[in-house]
C-alpha cells in the first residue's frame, strides 16, 4: 500500500480507538452550540436596575417607573447608590430635587462606559420626560422582525466551525506529530521507503476525513435545535470548510515539526490559538477592536475562514465574493505546509 493511505488509515483507527477525542472533536462543538444558543435564545426584555437617592422628592419619580416592568428601582443613599454604580450592581443613579417653575429638577449619573447603563439613562429619561407632560409630536408604527438568519445562533454557527476546524488542525495534527516523535515512532518511520511529503500529507488528509463528520453533525443540531439555515450555496461551504482544514492542518505541522516535549508543544499551541479565540470574531465581531487593528486581524489565519463562512451561510453570498478570504487562506495552507517540510525531522 502507497505511504499516503497507509498512515492515514492507521491514523483513523488510532482516533476511532480514543474516546475521550471523540468527545472533544464531535460533541464539545455540538455542547456548545446547546449552552450559547440556549442562553442567547428568546431572550426576555433587558431590566435596568436603578437607584433613586432618598430625599424628599424622591417617592414622585418611584411612583412615576413603579408600573414599567423594565426598570427595578430602589432607595438609597449617596454613599450606597456610588457603591452599587462601583460594583455594577445599578446601572442609573437619580436625584430629584425641587419643582422650578412647575419643571422638575432631576439629576442622572451613570458610566456611560459600563454595558447597558445609556440605553438605561434614555429608557428612563423618556418614561419620566413623558410622566410629566412632555407630548410626543407623532406616532410610529413599529413592526417586530420576526425572521430565521439574524439571532446570535446564526452568528456563532460559522465561529464554532472556524474554532473546530483551527483546534483539529492545531491539536489533531501539531499535537499528534509531536506525541509520534516522544514515541519513538517517527524514528521508526523514518526506516520506512516513505517520503516527509507522504507523512506531511497522509498527516493533513486524515485531519480532513475527521472533520466531515464534525462539520455535518454541528449542522445538524444547528438546524434541528435552532432552525439555523444555510443561506448560500452548500457546495461553497464545503470548499471553504476543506480549504480551512488544510489551512490549519499546515499551520499545525508547521508548529510541531520541530517541537521535543509536550510542555513545549502546549505552549506554542496556546500561544497560536488564544489570539485568535478573541480577536478573530468568533463570539462577537472584531469590528468592537481600534479600527487599527482589524488590517492586522483579517490577516490571522482564523478571521478569514470565519468571515467568508458567514458571508455564505447568512448572507447568501458567491464563493466567488470571497476571493480576498480564499486568498489569505491559501498563504497560510502553502506557506506553512512548505516550512514544516523544510524543519520537519524525523529524529531529534
Amino acid at each position: 500500500m502507497h505511504p499516503i493511505p497507509a498512515i492515514t488509515i492507521t491514523r483513523l483507527k488510532e482516533f476511532v480507538r480514543r474516546p475521550e477525542a471523540l468527545f472533544w472533536v464531535y460533541f464539545f462543538p455540538v455542547l456548545m452550540i446547546i449552552v450559547l444558543g440556549n442562553a442567547f435564545q428568546n431572550q426576555p426584555i433587558e431590566t435596568f436596575n436603578v437607584d433613586v437617592i432618598e430625599n424628599d422628592h424622591a417617592a414622585s419619580v418611584v411612583d412615576q417607573l413603579s408600573d414599567q416592568s423594565q426598570i427595578k428601582t430602589r432607595l438609597v443613599d449617596v454613599e450606597e447608590s456610588s457603591r452599587r454604580l462601583r460594583l455594577g450592581k445599578s446601572v442609573l443613579a437619580i436625584t430629584a430635587g425641587p419643582d422650578v417653575e412647575g419643571q422638575k429638577q432631576l439629576a442622572y449619573r451613570f458610566d456611560a462606559k459600563r454595558p447597558g447603563a445609556s440605553t438605561a439613562h434614555n429608557t428612563v429619561d423618556d418614561i419620566l420626560q413623558a410622566a410629566n407632560g412632555r407630548t410626543d409630536v407623532f406616532t410610529a408604527e413599529t413592526t417586530q422582525l420576526e425572521e430565521s438568519g439574524g439571532t446570535y445562533v446564526d452568528f456563532l454557527v460559522p465561529g464554532l466551525l472556524g474554532i473546530g476546524l483551527m483546534g483539529g488542525g492545531m491539536w489533531g495534527v501539531g499535537f499528534a506529530v509531536v506525541d509520534m516523535r516522544i514515541r519513538r515512532l517517527l524514528k521508526r518511520y523514518m526506516a520506512t521507503p516513505m517520503r516527509r511529503s507522504h507523512f506531511l500529507i497522509s498527516m493533513m488528509l486524515s485531519r480532513l476525513v475527521f472533520m466531515i463528520p464534525q462539520i455535518a453533525l454541528t449542522l445538524l443540531v444547528a438546524y434541528w435545535m435552532f432552525d439555523f439555515r444555510i443561506y448560500g450555496s452548500v457546495a461553497a461551504v464545503v470548499f471553504l470548510v476543506v480549504l480551512g482544514a488544510f489551512e490549519f492542518a499546515a499551520v499545525g505541522l508547521m508548529v510541531g515539526s520541530r517541537a521535543q516535549t509536550i510542555e513545549t508543544a502546549s505552549g506554542l499551541m496556546n500561544f497560536v490559538m488564544l489570539p485568535m479565540y478573541t480577536l478573530c470574531g468568533a463570539f462577537f465581531s472584531y469590528e468592537r477592536f481600534p479600527e487599527i487593528f482589524h488590517p492586522l486581524i483579517r490577516w490571522l489565519p482564523l478571521t478569514p475562514i470565519i468571515d467568508s463562512l458567514r458571508s455564505v451561510m447568512m448572507d447568501g453570498e458567491s464563493l466567488f465574493a470571497q476571493w480576498p478570504e480564499i486568498l489569505v487562506m491559501t498563504i497560510w495552507s502553502v506557506i506553512p505546509f512548505g516550512i514544516a517540510m523544510l524543519i520537519f525531522r524525523w529524529r531529534d
